[in-house]
């Protein structure tokens, strides 16, 4: 029997059958008596950047999330065009039912900036408060009162709204730490990922990284990936006693074997190319069921995390939606950068985790 070793780019026309799948690997028998393994994708949400044909991302993870039905989302302080049309665009799009707080005059006067008209907040609750902080309070008090499912950043800062959210007597709470997570697809991998944390946590320990963990691996089940892989990044593939990041890695990975992080498959220490090339992973001899198709690229730090995510999306053509976990409601953390398609992805997440706490609560 010879073999041929296939290039990128190379076309072939076959026919296949599939004899069997353990989950990971799935055996397909091929015409002429040909066989071969090979990893299917993850079973995901449709992708966000556009498939080979030619529909658009976007509208179809809104076409998945739509029929679940709109959530009640606070949006604080949409103070400026972006943001509140940000919000208009969700509820278009029947992900939300949009609860504006901000002073009303500086809400009056980014519906002007935008473009807008009094008529196009017909209908939409607005909660008259004196200034940012007041308006990241209220959204707060409302989400831990159930009256929201969801908050919205406007064009307050991050800081100032997560210092509503993350004391204890905000109600919001829970016993996992708050982290940040992008759900990422770039043309260059098979299928979306996630990239954890790049917006909160500045230098995490071994247990807020468990946590960072466990917040991925739960919005990885929502989305529709049951049993992700988890690859714990770091600069090199071995266990460095100079290099705390490989440390972590190691001990997050004896976690996970003795049931302290639950529902999903974790390597590491791994290097980014190891993590997400099996080409990479084989020529360093890396025998594992996360290297080179990894779901969850956990970063060692926040500007680790931060630098790769906006390299992807700058230098790597990638499309993003970024989503907060670990309190009882998602949070949407909107960026002035961020694009149309990219806010309305993140109020999609948002009101797919919304539906999952309805039934699993945090």
């Amino acid at each position: 029997m010879t073999s041929t070793r296939l290039q990128v780019g190379d076309t072939l026309q076959l026919t296949v059958t599939a004899r069997s799948d353990d989950g990971l690997r799935m055996t397909l028998q091929c015409e002429a008596a040909a066989a071969a393994t090979v990893l299917p994708p993850s079973p995901t949400l449709p992708a966000l950047r556009p498939g080979p044909s030619g529909a658009q991302g976007v509208q179809r993870l809104l076409d998945h999330v739509r029929p679940l039905g709109a959530i009640r989302m606070a949006v604080v302080h949409p103070c400026d065009a972006l943001s509140l049309r940000g919000a208009l665009d969700a509820q278009a799009a029947g992900l939300i039912e949009p609860v504006l707080i901000a002073p009303r005059a500086k809400l009056e006067a980014a519906l002007q900036a935008a473009g807008l008209q009094p008529d196009d907040l017909a209908g939409i609750e607005v909660i008259d408060v004196p200034h940012s902080h007041a308006a990241a309070a209220r959204g707060a008090e409302l989400a831990a009162q159930g009256r929201v499912e969801a908050l919205m950043k406007g064009s307050l800062h991050t800081d100032e709204l997560m210092a509503a959210v993350v004391p204890a007597a905000s109600g919001l709470r829970t016993k996992r730490r708050i982290s940040h997570c992008f759900l990422m697809q770039t043309p260059a991998y098979p299928r979306p990922f996630i990239i954890t944390d790049a917006a909160i946590n500045i230098a995490p320990t071994l247990a807020d990284k468990a946590d960072i963990v466990q917040n991925a691996i739960a919005l990885a089940h929502a989305i529709g990936v049951p049993q992700p892989r988890v690859a714990l990044l770091a600069a090199v593939e071995t266990v460095n006693a100079a290099m705390p990041a490989t440390l972590d890695a190691a001990a997050l990975c004896k976690m996970a074997d003795r049931g302290q992080i639950t529902g999903g498959l974790l390597d590491g220490p791994l290097a980014f190319d190891n993590a997400v090339s099996m080409e990479a992973a084989q020529v360093k001899g890396i025998v594992s069921q996360v290297a080179g198709r990894a779901d969850v690229l956990v970063v060692p730090d926040l500007e680790s995390g931060n630098m790769l995510a906006k390299q992807l999306e700058y230098l790597g053509d990638a499309s993003s939606a970024g989503i907060v976990l670990g309190p009882r409601v998602p949070i949407v953390l909107t960026s002035r950068a961020d694009s149309r398609e990219s806010r309305i992805a993140s109020c999609a997440l948002a009101s797919l985790l919304a539906h999952a706490y309805r039934r699993a609560p945090p």
